[in-house]
């Protein structure tokens, strides 16, 4: 697609639908200083995605669904300076994980870090910015090859002070490199800042743990893993991380340590998931089972784990659950069940998941959104439905989940706005509707969620017409509004939308007349690019709406332009008199 592109020093792509990039796609872009890919779906990225380009400086890959870090594909990067992967659920960042010979900042900040391996940055010699805010890290290791390191942020994350963290503190100061953050325990040194400790202070025993939240719950402390490590994997005793990632297991091992907090299984030919599967895990929070060709979650799969927040069950082959295959995992947050086999939502198979926040079930080949689908939801704030065959959404289907916040249904086959499946959906700010077929929106549409909307995504579907009440109720809580790449000629009036920070019109075939001498008027009072462009008449086709002449016959326009030109001379500026003093010559005030 950019193959004669050879001379772009920018590609912005963000706030798309993309989840997946192939390998070579950006070939051609030779002279490319940035790429930005924030705010996608983005997945899985190609071994190569990032081979052909050769200046890359900064690459943004922030605001995406990155389980892991993609150190294969990033490692073809060796000219760039700056990675940003903030807002990504990746949990650990492995040994050897970055190895991008030029970065110097790297931004991992609101991930879900539980664990960084100490060799994890020693193939990016040139680091000196590192940002691990508002994690889940209790601590980190001492860091090794990371030589020009002079800043690392930890704020915002549950640090325990204790002995177990002295080798990091005792290397912070060999290195001379800066820390910020403070203690969340115990609770004697509650809020002090790293910087401040002195190593007798940081002492072990039995800390007490800052009472935990549901989506960050705390383990039990313990300086050694309290079992050995099944054979073929690798665990971290000092940050309770178990690897056994692509190791050809048939079946799931057992014998890991008791104080486990993370257990990465993916890409295993495990194919079923059996009752009791994880005997003695009290502490995991983090089960990843990703690539695993699961068909079956067997009843009590999950029993005994108290303390599982995150669950990837993405592309796998599961087709239907049973609400008994979570029963044991009461604190379960973070659900992903996308790219698997569904037809259809399990109906009340979520009931025993009261404090899920997140569930993903797209690019399944989900039909329909019936009632009792969500039952048991109560605490849902997102609700991921993208690339299914949706094509109704049930006027209650959604009344389980008061407290959603971002519903995505984009790229289904609906066929109108679900106005009434709305309703009591008080805390809504954010609805994707782009990619269904929905040739015609009616008056009211939006008016259950026109209290709480911010965010809403319209574009190509195709649409022909907006009605003239198709954004009732909707005004200056409305950040960002997309309309592009549709069929309509004119939208309805916007002049109440003052808070607008995005608003994309570019791709739509408006008719510049006089019917959209309001639009141009208001278009050209906005500090925005929107990207309005006309479409006819003829002599108008390809200006842009904002500095078309073809409005200049319609009635008002000469008043309008009178009143422009009347306030102009009226600024007219005064004779200046010979005592006045002159600037001097060649001065910037001269000069203009």
């Amino acid at each position: 697609a950019f193959g004669r592109l050879g001379s772009l020093p920018l590609l912005d792509l963000r706030e798309n639908a993309l989840v997946y990039l192939p390998d070579m796609v950006f070939q051609g872009l030779q002279s490319l200083g940035w790429l930005q890919l924030s705010h996608n779906a983005l997945h899985v990225l190609g071994s190569e995605a990032f081979a052909a380009l050769p200046a890359l400086r900064r690459l943004s890959l922030d605001h995406n669904e990155l389980q892991a870090l993609p150190g294969e594909a990033l490692a073809r990067l060796s000219e760039a300076t700056r990675l940003d992967l903030d807002h990504n659920p990746i949990t650990y960042l492995g040994e050897e994980a970055v190895a991008m010979a030029s970065l110097r900042h790297l931004s991992l900040a609101h991930a879900a870090l539980q664990d960084v391996a100490p060799d994890a940055f020693v193939h990016s010699p040139q680091l000196r910015i590192l940002d691990l805010a508002h994690n889940q890290l209790q601590g980190l290791p001492a860091l090794s090859g990371a030589g020009r390191l002079a800043r690392i942020n930890l704020a915002g994350n549950p640090l325990l002070c204790s002995c177990l963290l002295l080798p990091f503190h005792h290397w912070l100061g060999r290195a001379r490199v800066q820390a910020e953050g403070a203690c969340a325990s115990p609770p004697a040194l509650r809020g002090r800042h790293l910087d401040s400790l002195r190593p007798p202070e940081m002492r072990c025993g039995h800390p007490q743990l800052p009472t935990p939240s549901p989506a960050a719950p705390a383990a039990q402390p313990g300086t050694a893993s309290s079992g050995p490590c099944p054979p073929g994997c690798a665990c971290s005793p000092d940050f309770h991380h178990a690897n056994c990632e692509n190791r050809a297991l048939w079946g799931i091992p057992r014998g890991f340590p008791a104080d486990t907090q993370l257990l990465d299984l993916r890409r295993n030919p495990l194919g079923t998931v059996p009752a009791g599967a994880f005997p003695g895990l009290k502490a995991l929070v983090s089960l990843h089972l990703q690539s695993c060709s699961i068909g079956a979650l067997r009843p009590g799969a999950l029993q005994g784990l108290p303390s599982l927040v995150y669950l990837y069950l993405s592309d796998n082959r599961l087709s239907t659950l049973v609400a008994d295959a979570f029963k044991g995992a009461p604190r379960l947050a973070y659900l992903h069940l996308d790219r698997n086999a569904f037809t259809q939502v399990p109906p009340g198979a979520f009931q025993l998941l009261p404090d899920l926040i997140s569930l993903h079930l797209q690019h399944n080949a989900i039909g329909e959104l019936a009632e009792g689908d969500l039952a048991g939801l109560a605490g849902l704030r997102w609700l991921h439905l993208a690339g299914n065959a949706i094509g109704s959404v049930g006027p209650a289907a959604l009344a389980p989940a008061k407290m959603l916040e971002k519903l995505h249904l984009e790229g289904n086959r609906l066929s109108e706005v679900p106005t009434a499946a709305l309703r009591g959906l008080r805390a809504l700010s954010e609805l994707k509707l782009s990619r269904n077929p929905i040739k015609h929106i009616g008056d009211g549409a939006f008016l259950p969620v026109a209290g709480s909307l911010q965010h809403l995504y319209l574009d190509s579907m195709g649409l022909e017409q907006l009605s003239r009440g198709a954004f009732a109720g909707l005004g200056p809580r409305i950040k960002s509004l997309y309309l592009e790449s549709n069929k309509m000629s004119n939208i309805p009036d916007l002049r109440n939308f003052t808070g607008l920070e995005i608003l994309n019109l570019r791709d739509v075939p408006f008719r510049c007349d006089c019917r959209l001498l309001p639009l141009r008027r208001w278009i050209e009072k906005l500090n925005l690019r929107v990207g309005a462009t006309c479409a006819s008449p003829a002599e108008a086709q390809g200006q842009k709406v904002k500095l078309s002449t073809a409005f200049q016959n319609c009635p008002g326009w000469r008043a309008r332009g009178a009143s422009s030109d009347k306030g102009k001379a009226s600024r007219k500026p005064r004779k200046k008199k010979r005592s006045e003093k002159l600037p001097a010559k060649g001065s910037r005030k001269s000069k203009a």
